[in-house]
């Protein structure tokens, strides 16, 4: 019985993983990457937060994945027309073993920037933070009811 190499899977496009499996195989045969400016590229991206944009009745809520991070790294801004989230992921500083066989933690500072609609009350913005979870609420501005003009007989 032959043993496989194990291959992660990944959703996305069906020739990503058989060109991740020729750049593994190219660098497993020669020792060097198949393309090695792909991977500066990639370590200086650094990492961006996932997050999910929704809309209710009365608000919209921006949740956003930073596990590790602490509330005091988080800085959220409003301006007119968007909502700025920026923090840092910091390394840890001690490591008690002696080496490492695999690391695919990312750490760094991030920042993103979303686009709000015209009907954000940006006095009113709330923020929580539970569990590597931020969650941001957006209540609209009421809507403004008709004013009815009665019409008088000169």
């Amino acid at each position: 019985m032959a043993l496989e190499r194990w291959r992660e899977r990944r959703l996305g496009l069906p020739w990503r993983e058989e060109m991740e499996d020729l750049e593994r195989r190219f660098e497993d045969l020669f020792g060097r990457p198949l393309w090695p400016l792909r991977r500066v590229v990639e370590a200086e991206k650094g990492w961006m937060p996932a997050i999910d944009v929704f809309e209710k009745d009365d608000k919209f809520i921006v949740k956003a994945e930073l596990p590790g991070i602490k509330e005091e790294d988080i800085d959220i801004s409003v301006t007119d027309s968007e909502l700025n989230i920026k923090g840092e992921k910091k390394t840890e500083t001690e490591v008690k073993e002696a080496n490492y066989y695999r690391s695919e933690r990312t750490y760094g500072s991030f920042f993103r920037s979303i686009p709000l609609p015209s009907t954000v009350d940006r006095d009113k913005v709330e923020a929580s933070y539970d569990k590597g979870v931020l969650e941001i609420t957006l209540p609209k501005v009421p809507a403004e009811k008709p004013k009815k003009i009665a019409v008088s007989k000169k």
